[in-house]
Protein backbone atom coordinates (compact mmCIF):
# COMPACT_ATOMS: atom_id res chain seq x y z
CA UNK A 1 0.00 0.00 0.00
CA UNK A 2 1.11 3.58 -0.66
CA UNK A 3 0.88 5.47 2.62
CA UNK A 4 1.47 9.09 3.57
CA UNK A 5 2.63 9.74 7.13
CA UNK A 6 2.48 13.16 8.77
CA UNK A 7 4.48 13.38 11.97
CA UNK A 8 7.89 11.72 11.99
CA UNK A 9 8.83 12.46 15.58
CA UNK A 10 9.27 10.35 18.71
CA UNK A 11 6.35 8.02 17.92
CA UNK A 12 5.96 8.55 14.20
CA UNK A 13 9.53 7.65 13.28
CA UNK A 14 9.36 4.07 14.59
CA UNK A 15 5.91 3.63 13.09
CA UNK A 16 7.17 4.69 9.67
CA UNK A 17 10.12 2.30 9.93
CA UNK A 18 7.77 -0.56 10.76
CA UNK A 19 5.60 0.29 7.73
CA UNK A 20 8.68 0.29 5.50
CA UNK A 21 9.84 -3.03 6.89
CA UNK A 22 6.41 -4.48 6.12
CA UNK A 23 6.84 -3.56 2.45
CA UNK A 24 4.69 -0.44 2.22
CA UNK A 25 5.78 2.59 0.21
CA UNK A 26 5.73 5.56 2.56
CA UNK A 27 5.85 9.29 1.90
CA UNK A 28 6.58 11.37 5.00
CA UNK A 29 6.11 14.98 6.06
CA UNK A 30 7.09 16.67 9.28
CA UNK A 31 7.13 20.36 10.14
CA UNK A 32 10.76 19.79 11.15
CA UNK A 33 12.24 18.70 7.80
CA UNK A 34 15.28 17.06 9.40
CA UNK A 35 13.04 14.49 11.10
CA UNK A 36 11.49 13.50 7.79
CA UNK A 37 14.88 13.51 6.10
CA UNK A 38 16.20 11.07 8.69
CA UNK A 39 13.62 8.54 7.48
CA UNK A 40 14.69 9.00 3.88
CA UNK A 41 17.77 6.90 4.61
CA UNK A 42 15.44 4.08 5.67
CA UNK A 43 13.59 4.18 2.36
CA UNK A 44 10.83 6.72 2.92
CA UNK A 45 10.07 9.44 0.37
CA UNK A 46 9.90 13.00 1.69
CA UNK A 47 7.41 15.66 0.63
CA UNK A 48 7.54 19.39 1.26
CA UNK A 49 3.85 19.84 2.15
CA UNK A 50 1.06 17.51 3.29
CA UNK A 51 -0.90 18.51 0.17
CA UNK A 52 1.63 16.63 -1.99
CA UNK A 53 0.38 13.38 -0.46
CA UNK A 54 -3.17 13.64 -1.86
CA UNK A 55 -2.29 12.36 -5.33
CA UNK A 56 0.42 9.90 -4.26
CA UNK A 57 -1.08 7.69 -1.58
CA UNK A 58 -4.15 5.63 -0.73
CA UNK A 59 -4.27 6.75 2.89
CA UNK A 60 -2.64 9.37 5.09
CA UNK A 61 -1.72 8.47 8.65
CA UNK A 62 -1.28 11.23 11.23
CA UNK A 63 0.60 11.24 14.51
CA UNK A 64 0.84 14.86 15.63
CA UNK A 65 0.67 16.78 18.89
CA UNK A 66 -2.91 18.03 19.30
CA UNK A 67 -6.24 18.87 17.67
CA UNK A 68 -4.97 22.17 16.26
CA UNK A 69 -2.07 20.39 14.56
CA UNK A 70 -4.44 17.78 13.10
CA UNK A 71 -6.66 20.52 11.68
CA UNK A 72 -3.74 22.41 10.17
CA UNK A 73 -2.15 19.32 8.60
CA UNK A 74 -5.39 18.12 7.06
CA UNK A 75 -7.44 21.24 6.32
CA UNK A 76 -5.02 24.17 6.59
CA UNK A 77 -3.06 25.99 3.92
CA UNK A 78 -1.15 23.29 2.06
CA UNK A 79 -3.00 20.61 4.06
CA UNK A 80 -3.73 17.11 2.81
CA UNK A 81 -7.25 18.09 1.73
CA UNK A 82 -6.98 21.78 2.49
CA UNK A 83 -10.20 23.57 1.67
CA UNK A 84 -8.13 26.48 0.34
CA UNK A 85 -7.15 24.36 -2.66
CA UNK A 86 -9.18 24.64 -5.81
CA UNK A 87 -9.13 20.86 -6.24
CA UNK A 88 -9.87 20.07 -2.60
CA UNK A 89 -11.12 16.54 -2.17
CA UNK A 90 -9.74 15.44 -5.54
CA UNK A 91 -6.88 13.03 -5.90
CA UNK A 92 -6.16 9.49 -4.92
CA UNK A 93 -6.53 9.67 -1.13
CA UNK A 94 -9.66 8.08 0.30
CA UNK A 95 -8.78 7.53 3.98
CA UNK A 96 -7.24 9.45 6.85
CA UNK A 97 -6.10 7.51 9.92
CA UNK A 98 -5.46 9.77 12.89
CA UNK A 99 -3.18 8.26 15.54
CA UNK A 100 -3.06 11.54 17.46
CA UNK A 101 -4.80 11.85 20.82
CA UNK A 102 -7.43 14.59 20.55
CA UNK A 103 -10.92 15.29 21.89
CA UNK A 104 -13.75 13.11 20.52
CA UNK A 105 -15.78 16.19 19.54
CA UNK A 106 -12.89 17.55 17.47
CA UNK A 107 -12.52 14.17 15.80
CA UNK A 108 -16.20 14.06 14.83
CA UNK A 109 -15.99 17.58 13.43
CA UNK A 110 -12.93 16.75 11.34
CA UNK A 111 -14.50 13.51 10.12
CA UNK A 112 -17.60 15.37 8.93
CA UNK A 113 -15.47 17.91 7.07
CA UNK A 114 -13.42 15.15 5.44
CA UNK A 115 -16.57 13.23 4.45
CA UNK A 116 -17.81 16.26 2.51
CA UNK A 117 -14.62 15.97 0.46
CA UNK A 118 -15.01 12.25 -0.12
CA UNK A 119 -12.47 11.08 2.46
CA UNK A 120 -13.27 8.60 5.25
CA UNK A 121 -11.85 9.24 8.73
CA UNK A 122 -10.62 6.70 11.27
CA UNK A 123 -9.66 7.93 14.71
CA UNK A 124 -7.05 5.45 15.90
CA UNK A 125 -5.11 6.63 18.95
CA UNK A 126 -2.48 4.24 20.24
CA UNK A 127 -1.09 2.99 23.53
CA UNK A 128 2.28 1.42 24.20
CA UNK A 129 4.61 4.37 23.80
CA UNK A 130 7.85 4.47 21.83
CA UNK A 131 8.90 0.96 22.93
CA UNK A 132 5.62 -0.42 21.59
CA UNK A 133 6.03 1.42 18.29
CA UNK A 134 9.56 0.08 17.89
CA UNK A 135 8.54 -3.48 18.73
CA UNK A 136 5.34 -3.42 16.69
CA UNK A 137 3.18 -4.12 19.75
CA UNK A 138 1.05 -0.98 20.00
CA UNK A 139 -2.62 -1.24 20.93
CA UNK A 140 -4.82 0.71 18.50
CA UNK A 141 -8.32 1.71 19.61
CA UNK A 142 -10.27 2.70 16.52
CA UNK A 143 -13.45 4.56 15.66
CA UNK A 144 -15.02 4.65 12.23
CA UNK A 145 -16.90 2.53 9.71
CA UNK A 146 -16.20 -1.18 10.12
CA UNK A 147 -15.29 -1.63 6.44
CA UNK A 148 -12.81 1.26 6.54
CA UNK A 149 -11.09 -0.07 9.65
CA UNK A 150 -10.93 -3.59 8.20
CA UNK A 151 -9.31 -2.20 5.06
CA UNK A 152 -6.59 -0.29 6.95
CA UNK A 153 -6.04 -2.71 9.85
CA UNK A 154 -3.43 -4.81 7.98
CA UNK A 155 -1.29 -1.71 7.41
CA UNK A 156 -1.64 -0.69 11.06
CA UNK A 157 -0.58 -4.22 11.92
CA UNK A 158 2.95 -3.26 10.92
CA UNK A 159 3.32 -1.52 14.29
CA UNK A 160 0.32 -2.76 16.30
CA UNK A 161 -0.31 -6.06 18.03
CA UNK A 162 -4.05 -5.41 17.83
CA UNK A 163 -6.53 -3.02 16.25
CA UNK A 164 -9.86 -2.93 18.08
CA UNK A 165 -12.89 -1.21 16.60
CA UNK A 166 -14.74 0.51 19.45
CA UNK A 167 -17.58 2.08 17.45
CA UNK A 168 -18.21 4.98 15.12
CA UNK A 169 -15.91 7.98 14.68
CA UNK A 170 -14.94 9.40 18.07
CA UNK A 171 -15.14 6.06 19.88
CA UNK A 172 -11.39 5.51 19.49
CA UNK A 173 -10.60 8.85 21.10
CA UNK A 174 -13.04 8.19 23.95
CA UNK A 175 -11.34 4.84 24.57
CA UNK A 176 -7.97 6.58 24.60
CA UNK A 177 -9.27 8.94 27.29
CA UNK A 178 -10.14 5.87 29.37
CA UNK A 179 -6.64 4.56 28.73
CA UNK A 180 -5.02 7.83 29.75
CA UNK A 181 -7.10 8.08 32.91
CA UNK A 182 -5.88 4.63 33.95
CA UNK A 183 -2.25 5.21 32.92
CA UNK A 184 -1.91 8.63 34.52
CA UNK A 185 -3.52 7.54 37.79
CA UNK A 186 -1.31 4.44 37.89
CA UNK A 187 1.91 6.36 37.23
CA UNK A 188 0.96 8.84 39.96
CA UNK A 189 0.33 5.94 42.36
CA UNK A 190 3.70 4.39 41.43
CA UNK A 191 5.39 7.73 42.13
CA UNK A 192 3.73 7.87 45.55
CA UNK A 193 4.84 4.30 46.30
CA UNK A 194 8.43 5.10 45.29
CA UNK A 195 8.32 8.13 47.56
CA UNK A 196 6.94 6.09 50.48
CA UNK A 197 9.57 3.38 50.03
CA UNK A 198 12.42 5.90 49.96
CA UNK A 199 11.09 7.83 52.97
CA UNK A 200 10.95 4.56 54.90
CA UNK A 201 14.49 3.56 53.96
CA UNK A 202 13.53 0.81 51.50
CA UNK A 203 15.33 0.41 48.17
CA UNK A 204 12.52 1.56 45.86
CA UNK A 205 14.34 0.18 42.82
CA UNK A 206 13.50 -3.34 44.08
CA UNK A 207 9.73 -2.77 44.10
CA UNK A 208 9.17 -4.46 40.69
CA UNK A 209 11.07 -7.53 41.91
CA UNK A 210 9.18 -7.67 45.21
CA UNK A 211 5.76 -7.16 43.63
CA UNK A 212 6.27 -9.40 40.57
CA UNK A 213 3.32 -11.71 40.04
CA UNK A 214 1.13 -9.87 42.56
CA UNK A 215 -1.82 -7.61 41.87
CA UNK A 216 0.36 -4.50 41.80
CA UNK A 217 2.60 -5.95 39.08
CA UNK A 218 2.18 -4.29 35.69
CA UNK A 219 4.00 -3.05 32.62
CA UNK A 220 3.78 0.45 34.09
CA UNK A 221 5.36 -0.64 37.38
CA UNK A 222 8.22 -2.37 35.57
CA UNK A 223 8.68 0.59 33.24
CA UNK A 224 8.46 3.52 35.61
CA UNK A 225 10.12 2.40 38.85
CA UNK A 226 13.53 2.17 37.13
CA UNK A 227 12.93 5.54 35.48
CA UNK A 228 12.01 7.10 38.84
CA UNK A 229 14.97 5.61 40.72
CA UNK A 230 17.81 5.59 38.17
CA UNK A 231 19.12 8.43 35.96
CA UNK A 232 19.97 8.23 32.27
CA UNK A 233 16.80 6.87 30.66
CA UNK A 234 15.69 8.22 27.28
CA UNK A 235 12.42 10.20 27.57
CA UNK A 236 9.12 8.45 26.84
CA UNK A 237 7.04 11.61 26.67
CA UNK A 238 6.32 14.73 28.69
CA UNK A 239 4.06 15.67 31.58
CA UNK A 240 2.43 18.35 29.43
CA UNK A 241 1.05 15.52 27.28
CA UNK A 242 -0.50 13.96 30.38
CA UNK A 243 -1.92 17.37 31.29
CA UNK A 244 -3.54 17.77 27.86
CA UNK A 245 -5.05 14.30 28.06
CA UNK A 246 -6.31 14.54 31.63
CA UNK A 247 -7.90 17.93 30.87
CA UNK A 248 -9.69 16.18 27.98
CA UNK A 249 -10.74 13.36 30.32
CA UNK A 250 -12.21 15.88 32.76
CA UNK A 251 -14.05 17.68 29.95
CA UNK A 252 -15.50 14.42 28.64
CA UNK A 253 -16.56 13.36 32.14
CA UNK A 254 -18.30 16.67 32.72
CA UNK A 255 -20.16 16.47 29.41
CA UNK A 256 -21.20 12.85 30.00
CA UNK A 257 -22.09 13.30 33.65
CA UNK A 258 -19.50 10.71 34.69
CA UNK A 259 -18.07 10.91 38.21
CA UNK A 260 -14.24 10.93 38.05
CA UNK A 261 -12.80 12.47 41.22
CA UNK A 262 -9.33 11.08 40.53
CA UNK A 263 -9.20 13.02 37.26
CA UNK A 264 -9.64 16.26 39.23
CA UNK A 265 -6.80 15.31 41.58
CA UNK A 266 -4.57 14.47 38.62
CA UNK A 267 -5.33 17.84 37.04
CA UNK A 268 -4.11 19.57 40.19
CA UNK A 269 -0.92 17.48 40.31
CA UNK A 270 -0.14 18.19 36.67
CA UNK A 271 -0.75 21.93 37.09
CA UNK A 272 1.61 21.83 40.06
CA UNK A 273 4.17 20.06 37.86
CA UNK A 274 3.90 22.86 35.29
CA UNK A 275 4.32 25.47 38.03
CA UNK A 276 7.45 23.61 39.18
CA UNK A 277 8.90 23.90 35.66
CA UNK A 278 8.35 20.22 34.89
CA UNK A 279 5.90 20.52 31.99
CA UNK A 280 8.49 19.28 29.50
CA UNK A 281 9.98 16.70 31.85
CA UNK A 282 9.65 12.97 31.23
CA UNK A 283 6.53 11.21 32.51
CA UNK A 284 8.61 9.69 35.30
CA UNK A 285 9.02 13.21 36.74
CA UNK A 286 5.69 12.59 38.47
CA UNK A 287 7.88 11.35 41.30
CA UNK A 288 9.40 14.83 41.67
CA UNK A 289 5.92 16.30 42.09
CA UNK A 290 4.62 13.92 44.75
CA UNK A 291 8.05 13.28 46.33
CA UNK A 292 10.36 16.30 45.75
CA UNK A 293 13.56 14.71 46.97
CA UNK A 294 16.11 15.82 44.39
CA UNK A 295 18.06 19.05 44.10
Amino acid sequence: MDIGFCGAGLMGGPMVRRLLSAGHRVWVWNRTPAKAQALHADGAHRVETPRELADRVDAVFLCVSDAHAVGEVVFGLGGVIGEDCADAGAGRIRHIVDHSSIAPDATRDYAARAARLGVAWIDAPVSGGVPGAEAGTLAVMAGGAADDIALLAPAMGAYAARVTRMGQVGAGQTTKLCNQAIVCATVAAIAEAVGLAERCGIDAARLPEALAGGWADSVLLRTFVPRMTEPGHAPLGSLKTFQKDIDAVADAAREAGAVMPLAGQLQQLLRLAAAMGLANADLAAFVDVVHPRRG
